[in-house]
């Protein structure tokens, strides 16, 4: 594939390195992380006692025992001390290196064949690394910064909108605690591992997993008419439902494209609902 028209990507970076970081962080996270191979990123999520989801990260693995942890910045501070405590003797050293690392969003070549199940098959030349982001064909390239790039400050416009069509879920400060593995669809995008150990939150997203059906689910929508939104807001959708904003984006037209938490009905297609390029379940 050629990699054209690079959009800067406002991530942050948490480092978890050390001859115990697979170990640590495979007790930690929702995704296994003792069997993610050196050249795939997984989805993983960061939990609380309660199941409910801390932070979606991506997990990019630099060698057989170190990773790079890819999360909106304002979270990496958090996370890191959330991880921090549970460190104890393990031979783990957690960093802050957002400003080591330059990420990049590319599009694909207009009209080039995309390979959907390649998503998460990470390529790596030197020092430059390379994915697959998402099933449409956009790619991340992650590699060191130099001494005088200009830092990002903010994502993309285009790139969050095709992350929403994408459904692919985006915790901040605003959403962090708010949702249940599931709710944000961790388990559709593979970003849960019910085959693993205990990690934290394990009991309670292993009995929404077995037990019953997730009544509350992401799903995609535009406003019918200009809106503003923003993550953690609570709009109530035309048909009556309450939902709650997870990521939201403006179109030109001024109406709000956004991923949103609410009750659902796979038979029942609502008034400005969007679809997804995965189901869910029934």
């Amino acid at each position: 594939m050629t990699l054209i028209d690079a959009v800067p990507v406002a991530t942050g970076v948490l480092a978890v390195r050390g001859s115990d970081a697979r170990k640590f962080l495979h007790g930690q996270l929702s995704q296994d992380v003792l069997g993610l191979a050196t050249d795939r990123v997984a989805l993983a999520g960061l939990h609380n006692a309660q199941g409910r989801v801390l932070a979606v990260l991506q997990l990019v693995p630099l060698d057989e025992t170190d990773l790079l942890l890819l999360l909106p910045r304002e979270l990496v501070v958090p996370v890191r001390d959330v991880l921090a405590k549970f460190v104890l003797r393990a031979k783990v050293r957690l960093g802050d290196e957002s400003e080591a690392w330059a990420l990049a969003g590319v599009w694909p070549e207009a009209n080039h064949p995309i390979d959907a199940a390649g998503v998460g098959h990470l390529q790596s030349e030197g020092e430059l690394r390379t994915w697959q982001h998402a099933a449409d064909g956009r790619r991340l390239q992650l590699r060191p910064s130099t001494p005088d790039e200009t830092p990002v400050t903010h994502t993309a416009r285009a790139w969050r909108a095709a992350d929403i069509a994408a459904g692919l879920p985006t915790v901040t400060a605003a959403t962090s605690g708010a949702f249940v593995a599931q709710m944000l669809n961790l388990d559709l995008l593979e970003g849960i591992s019910f085959k693993k150990g205990c990690y934290t939150g394990q009991e309670v997203i292993a009995r929404a997993h077995y037990r019953g059906r997730v009544k509350r689910r992401l799903q995609r929508f535009v406003t019918q008419a200009p809106a503003s939104l923003q993550a953690g807001d609570t709009h109530v959708l035309p048909d009556g439902r309450s939902c709650d904003v997870v990521t939201a984006i403006e179109r030109d037209d001024g109406r709000c494209e956004f991923l949103a938490v609410t009750t659902y009905d796979t038979n029942a297609p609502q008034a400005g609902a969007l679809p997804l390029p995965y189901a869910l379940p029934a």
